[in-house]
């Protein structure tokens, strides 16, 4: 015998205990769902090609009422739409942009640099 258990051994148990309680706290763990409420409010306001972030906004609050609600499969099948939705916005947006740049420095401002030399040397 362990010295430690033989000295509980002699003494015995504590004094003045009761019967030991415990308390168990179930937590239920759900299922995280991101809605893209953020990146669909940016695409509605930067990169609203064809209306899409507009929709895509739409079907991300659609998915936090399903969450609120206590539907998980109707929110994350509204937000897995919303996703796809956000990725074609994003990526037409930023070919829009990049495109817009690309016509403006390879066309536009060759022509005004055109006028404006004519301009001058007619001077």
């Amino acid at each position: 015998m362990i010295k430690e258990e033989h000295e509980v051994a002699i003494m015995g148990a504590p004094q003045g205990s009761g019967p030991v309680m415990s308390t168990v706290v179930n937590i239920h763990t759900e299922t995280a769902v991101p809605d893209h409420i953020v990146w669909s409010l940016f695409n509605t306001l930067f990169f609203n090609f064809c209306c899409l972030g507009f929709v895509a906004f739409a079907f991300s609050v659609k998915s936090r009422d399903r969450k609120m609600v206590g539907d998980v499969i109707g929110a994350q099948s509204y937000a897995s739409t919303a996703k796809c939705l956000n990725i074609w916005a994003l990526v037409l947006g930023l070919l829009g942009t990049i495109g817009s740049i690309v016509l403006l420095v390879l066309v536009v401002l060759p022509v005004v640099y055109q006028a404006i030399a004519r301009a001058t040397s007619g001077w």
